[in-house]
C-alpha cells in the first residue's frame, strides 16, 4: 500500500476514547445503560460530535437522528464511503457493542488526518439512531427507515414500555435533524463490531471476515386470559395464559432445534399483567426470536410457530395474536468488499476466519441501498447484551486496522 506497509491506527487513542464513552450511561455492574433518546444517549451523542469537530468533520443529521460525520474527498463527484455502527446501548449492555465500530471509523480518521492521507471519495462515520432497538422495537431503525424498509411515520409512532413515543423523544433530547431520512447515497459502507458470539475466540482467530448475516423474525405474541386468584381458582377452570405461554416457549425451542444446522430461536422478554404474585395474568406479551441463514427456513419456522401458538391457545381457551415486529432477509455481503476485509487481514499479518453473523446489524439494511461489509473481533466468551462483555485492547486494535485498511482500499488513496 503506497502510504505505508506498516500503517496502523492509534491503538492507545481508541482505546482511550472507548473507556471514556463508557462513562457515559453507566451500568450497574460494569458495563452501560445508554438506551436510545434518553438523556445520556443525548449525552454520548454530545461527546462524539467534540471529537467529530475536533478531528475536522462537518455534521449532518437526518430526521431519524443518525449523525453523519463527513471527511471530504478530493473528488467532489464521488461518493462516500460510510463507516459506523451505533452509540446505544442494552439497558444492560456492554462498552464495545455498537460503540467499538463507531468511534473506530472515528480513530480511522483520525489516523488519517495524523499521516496527511487524502482519499478520492469522501469518508463519512456513522452513529446510526436505536439499532438496539431495546427501547423502541424494531432494531435497526434509523438504517431501516433509510433503506426504505420502514416508513419515517411507523418509526415516530413506536412507543416504549412507558407510552412514550420515538418521535417524542427525538425531539425532547434535541437531536432530530433536517435531512430527509435515505436521501443521501453511499458508495460502500464497512462495519466494525464484537462478534456476539463464542466462535473466533474458540478458533482463536483475530478477525472474523463477515460473509453473510443471518435473516430474523421478531414475533410478538399477545395472549389474553382470564385475571383470577391462583389459591382458589379450580385447576380445570382456569384461562391461563401463563400456561399458554410456557407451551409455546417449549414449542418455540423444538421448532428450532428441528430446524438445525444453523438456526437459532428463543424468547428474551415477556411481561405479565397484572404481574402480581396471586393473581393468574390476564394478558401475557413477549417476543419469540428466530434466525437462520436459509430463507425457506427462517419462513418455515416463523410458520411452524404461528400455526402451533394458535393450537396450544385454543386447546386451553386462550386468545392469541401475533404481531411481526421485526424482520429482515438473510444478507450476502459484497464480495468485493468482503474480499478486501480478508486481504487487509492477510497484509497485516492477523489470523482470520470467514464467519456469518448471528446478530442483526445496521449493515444488513445498508446492504439493501450500497455495498456493503463487515469487521468482527473476538469478544471473552462470547458474551455480549449483557455488562459483563469484554474484549482485549489487542482485538480491538486488530480490527481497527483492518477497518482502515479496507475502506482505503475502497476509498482510494490519492497520492
Amino acid at each position: 500500500m503506497a502510504a505505508g506497509e506498516n500503517m496502523r491506527i492509534n491503538g492507545d487513542r481508541l482505546w482511550d476514547a472507548l473507556m471514556e464513552m463508557a462513562k457515559i450511561g453507566p451500568g450497574v455492574a460494569g458495563g452501560n445503560n445508554r438506551q436510545t433518546l434518553t438523556d445520556a444517549d443525548a449525552e454520548g451523542r454530545a461527546l462524539f460530535k467534540t471529537w467529530c469537530d475536533e478531528a475536522g468533520l462537518s455534521m449532518g443529521v437526518d430526521k431519524m437522528g443518525t449523525m453523519f460525520m463527513t471527511r471530504p474527498g478530493t473528488d467532489p463527484d464521488a461518493l462516500p464511503v460510510y463507516v459506523g455502527s451505533h452509540l446505544d446501548t442494552q439497558p444492560t449492555g456492554g462498552k464495545y457493542d455498537g460503540v467499538l465500530g463507531v468511534l473506530s471509523a472515528l480513530e480511522l480518521v483520525r489516523t488519517l488526518n495524523d499521516l496527511d492521507i487524502k482519499t478520492k471519495h469522501p469518508i463519512v462515520v456513522t452513529n446510526w439512531t436505536n439499532e438496539e432497538g431495546a427501547r423502541f422495537a424494531p432494531a435497526m431503525m434509523a438504517s431501516g427507515v433509510f433503506a426504505g424498509e420502514l416508513t419515517l411515520d411507523y418509526a415516530y409512532g413506536r412507543k416504549d414500555h412507558e407510552g412514550k413515543s420515538f418521535g417524542d423523544e427525538l425531539k425532547r433530547i434535541d437531536w432530530i435533524g433536517d435531512e430527509e431520512v435515505g436521501a443521501r447515497k453511499m458508495h460502500a459502507y464497512y462495519e466494525y463490531h464484537i462478534e456476539q458470539g463464542p466462535i473466533l475466540e474458540a478458533e482463536q482467530k483475530q478477525i472474523g471476515v463477515v460473509t453473510h448475516c443471518q435473516g430474523l423474525w421478531w414475533l410478538e405474541f399477545t395472549l389474553t386470559g382470564k385475571e383470577a386468584h391462583t389459591g382458589s381458582t379450580p385447576m380445570a377452570m382456569r384461562v391461563n395464559a401463563g400456561l399458554a405461554m410456557a407451551r409455546i416457549l417449549e414449542m418455540v425451542q423444538k421448532v428450532a432445534m428441528d430446524a438445525q444446522p444453523n438456526a437459532v430461536g428463543g424468547v428474551g422478554q415477556m411481561v405479565f399483567k397484572p404481574n402480581s404474585r396471586n393473581v393468574l395474568p390476564g394478558t401475557v406479551t413477549f417476543t419469540v426470536d428466530i434466525r437462520t441463514v436459509d430463507q425457506d427456513k427462517l419462513d418455515g419456522m416463523r410458520a411452524a410457530i404461528e400455526k402451533q401458538a394458535a393450537e396450544i391457545c385454543a386447546d386451553l381457551g386462550v386468545g392469541c395474536s401475533v404481531e411481526a415486529v421485526g424482520h429482515f432477509d438473510p444478507v450476502t455481503f459484497d464480495p468485493e468488499l468482503v474480499g478486501n476485509v480478508r486481504e487487509a487481514a492477510v497484509e497485516l499479518g492477523y489470523s482470520h476466519m470467514d464467519i456469518v453473523s448471528g446478530a442483526g446489524h445496521d449493515a444488513c439494511w445498508a446492504a439493501k441501498v450500497a455495498p456493503a461489509t463487515m469487521v468482527m473481533c473476538p469478544c471473552v466468551g462470547g458474551l455480549s447484551h449483557n455488562e459483563a462483555e469484554e474484549i482485549s485492547k489487542e482485538w480491538a486494535v486488530a480490527g481497527a486496522d483492518v477497518l482502515l485498511r479496507a475502506v482505503l482500499k475502497t476509498a482510494e488513496i490519492v497520492e
